[in-house]
């Protein structure tokens, strides 16, 4: 199965406010694992950069300004994420962006049925903790080293690896399953499946009963014959 993580930066909260994405990156998982494919994108957003918005991925106006505009990468990306389950933290956030981008250039929305938010599993998962991505990265012991600032790549990755253990933990990818009938499901049923192999039933043959019958008539004075007598 195929899927998409992906991370967005933009200029502010809300794209209806006039807030633009300016970085995307997307990792691919099939069943589950990383596959080192990618997509990654600085984006023009044609606007100032509020001081908030630097001070938490770092991108200036300036190293924006001879970047590509949308519409200039969306036939790659698009591409890359196909028609695949799109797995994201606080994923309403993402999309917004992603599809207002889309709109504004006169591209059809990504079908809201292929989103997976991470931030709605983990609180299933752990209520009552810490949601952030920092936070479960560090609950699953994944190396945060290099998250300096905010990266919509990097976070990607490290999101990928939060929701492997989100859903299941490595033991996922083990070759567990047996073949079965192809069967559609829906993006929101597919983190929840998992194949589990028959459990295979063994009977002793008549020697085997034999051989532990006189075995057991040759003990003396077996413990579960004193408690048979009581």
């Amino acid at each position: 199965m195929r899927e998409i993580v992906f991370d967005t930066e933009t200029t502010g909260l809300s794209f209806s406010s006039g807030d633009r994405l300016v970085e995307i990156g997307c990792v691919e998982l099939i069943n589950r694992v990383m596959t080192g494919n990618s997509f990654h994108a600085y984006i023009n957003p044609q606007r100032p950069m509020p001081v908030e918005a630097f001070n938490v991925h770092g991108l200036s106006e300036r190293f924006l300004s001879d970047k590509p505009l949308f519409h200039d990468v969306v036939e790659d990306l698009l591409e890359f994420i196909g028609e695949s389950p799109m797995v994201a933290h606080n994923a309403g956030f993402d999309f917004g962006f992603l599809n207002g981008e889309l709109g504004r250039c006169g591209r059809p929305h990504v079908d809201l049925a292929r989103m997976v938010d991470t931030l709605g599993i983990a609180r299933v998962r752990h209520p009552g903790a810490k949601h952030t991505l920092d936070a479960l990265c560090s609950r699953y012991g994944i190396d945060l080293s290099q998250r300096t600032l905010h990266g919509a790549l990097l976070d990607a990755q490290l999101l990928a690896q939060v929701y492997v253990e989100l859903t299941g933990g490595r033991q996922i990818t083990l070759g567990l399953a047996v073949d079965t009938p192809v069967m559609r499901e829906t993006p929101a049923e597919a983190p929840n499946r998992v194949h589990v192999r028959p459990a295979r039933h063994f009977a002793a043959d008549p020697a085997e009963l034999e051989r532990h019958a006189a075995f057991l008539k040759s003990m003396e004075e077996p413990l579960w014959g004193s408690v048979a007598s009581t």
